[in-house]
C-alpha cells in the first residue's frame, strides 16, 4: 500500500519548479503515488486565503522575494531569471494541458510537462501561455500534439476548478503545498519534512505486511 500526496500547485510558480524534480525524486525513493493537481491559485484561491498576486505585495516582501529565488536557486544549483521575459503570465492553460495529459498519458507524463512547463518560464523565458510553446513542450516531451486540442475540453476544465475546489477546502493557500493523509506541507523549502514523513510512512507500510 503506497501514501498518496496530493500535489497542489501553479505552472507559473517558481517555487514549485524550484522543488518539482526534488519532490519527484522523493515521492518515486518513498514509493508513494502523486495527484497532480494545477490549481486557479491567484484567481480563486487567493481571495479566499487573503493572499496577494505579486504586484499588489508590499515594496520590501517583491524585494526579498527576488533575493530568496537567487538564493535557493543557487543552492539547488538550478537556473533561474528571476525575472523571466513572459512573467506575470496565466497559468490557467497550461494547467489544462498539464490535466489533458494526466488524464490521457498518466501520473508520470503529467510530471514530465509540468517539469517542463516549469522550466519554460523560469530557465528558457517563453511564453507559457502561447499554444505555439505548449505545442512544443508536448513534442520535446514526447507526448501527442492532440493534447493540446484536448486541453480546452469540457472534462478538463471541471477538473481544473475541481482541483482548486478541493484545494480550498484543504486550506490550501500557496503553491507548491503537499497534503499528505490530510497534513499539509507548504512551500519547496518543506520538502525535508515531506521527505521524513514518506519515509516514515513507508515503514509503517513495511511493518503492516510483515
Amino acid at each position: 500500500m503506497s501514501t498518496t500526496v496530493d500535489y497542489y500547485f501553479t505552472p507559473q510558480s517558481p517555487w514549485a519548479y524550484l522543488g518539482h524534480e526534488r519532490f519527484a525524486r522523493i515521492a518515486e525513493a518513498a514509493g508513494a503515488t502523486v495527484r497532480v493537481l494545477p490549481i486557479d491559485l491567484g484567481g480563486k484561491v487567493f481571495p479566499i486565503s487573503g493572499g496577494l498576486p505579486l504586484g499588489q505585495r508590499a515594496p520590501q516582501r517583491q524585494a526579498y522575494r527576488l533575493v530568496e529565488l537567487r538564493r535557493h536557486a543557487d543552492f539547488l544549483k538550478l537556473p533561474l531569471h528571476v525575472k523571466p521575459r513572459f512573467f506575470p503570465v496565466s497559468g490557467d492553460d497550461a494547467s489544462r494541458l498539464i490535466i489533458a495529459v494526466d488524464q490521457h498519458d498518466g501520473t508520470a507524463a503529467a510530471m514530465r510537462i509540468s517539469g517542463a512547463i516549469f522550466s519554460a518560464v523560469w530557465a528558457e523565458e517563453r511564453h507559457i501561455a502561447d499554444e505555439k510553446v505548449q505545442a512544443a513542450l508536448l513534442d520535446e516531451c514526447g507526448l501527442p500534439a492532440e493534447r493540446l486540442e484536448q486541453s480546452f475540453s469540457q472534462s478538463v476544465q471541471e477538473r481544473y476548478e475541481a482541483n482548486t475546489e478541493n484545494a480550498i477546502k484543504a486550506g490550501i493557500f500557496g503553491a507548491p503545498s503537499y497534503l499528505i493523509e490530510g497534513e499539509l506541507f507548504w512551500g519547496q523549502d518543506r520538502l525535508d519534512f515531506v521527505e521524513r514523513r514518506l519515509r516514515a510512512q513507508a515503514l509503517h507500510h513495511l511493518l503492516a505486511d510483515i
